[in-house]
């Protein structure tokens, strides 16, 4: 249902005629002058959960009402946008909305005052324009209507917003209707030439069609990537007079006079190393110096996105919901409902200055004053990051993860604040320092000359490493080339050599974008913004483009087919330096530096030029030669839901059609149909691999896939298979299911516990952990299953 007034296409920059009042005092009284009128204040919020915490904050005096969101949009039926009218958006508000927003105007009725408390960005802004625009708060006669604006939700900040309020930002809003008006633009025009064109169905997004290239792209690099071979040749040395267990490792680099040298087949390889059997080794030079690395910055919302992925394995989207959970507020014991972190949609690594304090003071009270540097440390945002906000942080750093307080948290947000508090305090606290040894080392072989190196690190002093260490993609330690000692050694030394190990390796290709690797690169891009990277790889998924092998995003058929479509008929929409160019006009309409208007025009007519070129373009369908066997007509492979299929261009007066045979044949597999006992296949769809019927369509049954393990269930003795959730990520639960509700997301181990003989599940580097009793230890510690249990100890 559209909205009775007419909507203001430009929001205002003033709000003329609106009583300018007071501060609000959130102990229940005022600051400045006193309430218009009597009757308790309204403050809206988005979230039932943010609402709670608020009330528990502001006391009797305030009512709190959550709008649950937009409260108005475009229409779902329709376009919604008059392009001749420049782009005015016709804003309805959803069914589902419409008793909220009688409610709000109720309560607004009968208010002081009222003060939009939404989030603190662009969305935020706009829903505070919707809920004035919706409910026609802008009407009230003698009642203030005011924007109150926090970063996290704690009493202090909410003090000091209340004593602070100000107008709605209209360039903020602005900016908001420019990004919702393009993306519905692009959205619903591209959408019905893709189901005439590719397939029904079909659907294609702004910022989605752009992630869904550098996914597809990065998959021709992986299928097109040729291995090279290469060779590795290291020397095991020893310190003339010093015992054999102090000899090290140093490796080939090149031959002297050579600028580059590679050893790229086993032949080669075998000469250099008879060479170096017979050379004389010395030190030719001895490097010592220190090393210091500097802790990681505060999180943004990408780089949390992508250590929860490294670490938990959480999806973007899982970890923001965690991290709004822990923003708006957490029922601590003793202490009411409380907001633990800063606010989480943010691209800025500023800290107040408090907080900034506040973190020094509790690292020089539990770690010593060496591990404060002599200033606070500060970091250097990505350009066009919003400075005026803050990083993600505790709102509390004395409010320590183990606390007994927050002994109410799930196991979930109790991992996600620890990330976010260690990382916090770790950016505020000294340097880790290393001592580094490089040693350079020349090997004679008879006139000839190759230069060797060795080097080796051992930490001095641990400095923020003590707290916090960020982990990397590949999962190893950033030190871990540093593992074996050197012995004390000086210019001219000679060195006797131990042994030769010459290995074989291959280049690898690229590696696949994971979820963190995507959010990195599209933030490295400038391809949308904070509070946008879990939608965009969330969407993509949902709409069968791309689906996840193993944590890797993989473009499905389907995939390939969209992107490669809109790159030929869309380019700019796909373009990276494009989109990111649409991003940084976008900020500036949020800056008050352009209208937005005439910005999407801009940005429309070119996209509107494609669009009319592509209506001429054929159908996604490749030719083949053949004639229809029904009809004689010529046969088309297209490509339909489940893949690639030969069809007739007489459709729809020869409806002939059958699979290709050149498509990837389904794997067999032993499991038998629950509906008519034919054997079944292995097939992929949108969430991963599942066994389909061999007689379908005639018999559609389906079961998923169960990779087996071989390890017991604790529970019931079946067997713990793999498993795949609708996101994608992998789990383990019993092969008893519904019966038995055994689930792990780590991977079981073959072997069992040392102590109690339980089940024992992978960790982080190589670690393991009971289920049963607890005990964690290296792998290698496990005893392999059937044999005895250790004997127990006395204390």
């Amino acid at each position: 249902m559209a909205t009775t007034r007419k909507t203001r296409v430009n929001a205002r920059q003033t709000q003329d005629g609106r009583a300018q009042d007071g501060n609000a005092d959130p102990a229940g009284g005022s600051t400045g002058r006193g309430r218009s009128r009597g009757g308790r204040d309204l403050v809206i919020v988005e979230s039932p959960a943010k609402a709670r915490t608020l009330a528990g904050i502001l006391g009797a005096g305030y009512e709190i009402a959550a709008s649950v969101g937009h409260v108005r949009d475009l229409p779902r039926s329709k376009l919604g946008v008059d392009i001749d009218k420049e782009f005015e958006p016709h804003y309805v508000v959803p069914r589902e909305k419409r008793e909220v927003v009688q409610r709000i105007k109720e309560a607004a009725a009968k208010a002081a005052r009222v003060f939009l408390a939404t989030d603190p960005d662009r969305e935020g802004e706009a829903i505070s324009w919707h809920l004035v625009e919706a409910a026609g708060l802008d009407q009230l006669q003698g009642r203030p209507v005011r924007r109150v604006v926090f970063h996290e939700i704690t009493p202090a900040a909410i003090r000091e917003a209340f004593e602070h309020p100000r107008e709605i930002d209209y360039a903020l809003v602005n900016a908001q209707q420019a990004r919702r008006v393009l993306d519905r633009l692009v959205g619903y025009k591209i959408s019905p030439l893709l189901w005439r064109k590719v397939r029904r169905g079909l659907s294609a997004g702004r910022v989605q069609s752009a992630a869904l290239r550098m996914i597809v792209d990065r998959e021709r690099e992986v299928r097109d990537f040729q291995p090279k071979e290469y060779w590795t040749v290291d020397a095991l040395l020893a310190k003339a007079g010093v015992d054999d267990a102090a000899a090290f490792a140093a490796r080939l680099r090149v031959r002297a006079g050579q600028r580059t040298f590679e050893l790229n087949s086993e032949a080669e390889t075998r000469e250099v190393s008879e060479k170096l059997r017979g050379a004389r080794f010395a030190v030719r030079t001895v490097r010592r110096r220190d090393q210091h690395r500097r802790p990681a910055p505060p999180f943004t919302t990408s780089t949390l996105q992508q250590e929860a992925s490294r670490r938990f394995g959480f999806t973007a989207r899982r970890t923001m919901a965690l991290a709004q959970q822990l923003y708006e507020g957490i029922d601590l014991r003793g202490a009411g409902r409380v907001g633990l972190i800063t606010y989480m949609r943010t691209d800025s690594t500023n800290l107040a200055d408090v907080a900034v304090e506040e973190i020094r003071a509790f690292v020089t009270r539990r770690f010593g004053a060496d591990f404060i540097p002599a200033q606070p440390r500060a970091y250097k945002s990505r350009k066009g990051a919003q400075e005026a906000h803050e990083a993600i942080r505790p709102t509390s750093v004395f409010r320590e993860p183990g606390s007994a307080e927050l002994r109410g948290l799930t196991n979930d947000q109790r991992r996600l604040y620890t990330l976010i508090w260690q990382r916090a305090v770790a950016c505020q606290m000294a340097d880790a320092v290393l001592d580094s040894v490089s040693v350079d080392i020349d090997a004679d072989a008879g006139g000839e000359v190759y230069h060797l190196r060795a080097s080796a690190s051992a930490v001095r002093f641990p400095g923020y490493r003590q707290l916090y260490e960020e982990a990397r993609d590949d999962d190893q330690d950033q030190d871990q080339q540093l593992a074996t000692p050197l012995p004390e050694l000086n210019p001219g030394d000679a060195l006797l050599l131990r042994d030769i190990k010459a290995e074989q390796h291959f280049t690898e290709p690229p590696p696949r974008y994971t979820e963190a690797t995507l959010v990195k690169a599209l933030e490295e891009n400038g391809i949308g913004r904070p509070s946008t990277y879990a939608p965009i790889i969330s969407t993509i998924q949902e709409r069968g483009y791309v689906e996840q092998d193993n944590r890797q995003l993989k473009p499905t058929e389907l995939g390939f087919v969209v992107s490669d479509f809109l790159n030929e008929q869309f380019p700019k929409v796909v373009d990276l330096r494009f989109t990111a160019e649409m991003e940084e006009e976008l900020d500036e309409i949020a800056a008050g530096l352009r209208p937005w208007q005439p910005t999407v025009r801009e940005l429309y007519n070119p996209f509107d030029e494609a669009l009319q070129t592509a209506e001429h373009a054929p159908k996604v369908m490749q030719e083949t030669g053949e004639a229809c066997p029904e009809c004689g007509r010529p046969l088309v492979r297209r490509f339909g839901r489940y893949g690639p299929f030969f069809a007739c261009t007489g459709f729809p007066e020869c409806r002939y059609t059958r699979p290709d045979a050149e498509a990837p044949a389904p794997e067999a597999s032993e499991e038998t149909c629950d509906v008519c006992g034919s054997p079944m296949v292995i097939k992929r769809g949108r969430f991963g691999a599942f066994l389909a019927c061999t007689r379908y369509p005639e018999c559609k049954g389906t079961k998923p896939l169960l990779q087996k393990t071989g390890v017991p269930c604790p529970l019931d003795g079946g067997e713990i298979v793999e498993r795949q959730s609708r996101k994608g990520r992998r789990f383990y639960g019993c092969s008893n299911y519904p019966q038995c509700q055994y689930t792990s997301w780590q991977r079981p181990l073959p072997q069992v516990c040392p102590e109690c003989g339980g089940l024992i599940v992978a960790e982080r580097g190589r670690k393991a952990r009971c289920t049963n009793c607890g005990w964690k230890g290296p792998a290698t510690a496990a005893k392999e299953r059937g044999a005895p249990r250790a004997a127990a100890t006395a204390p």
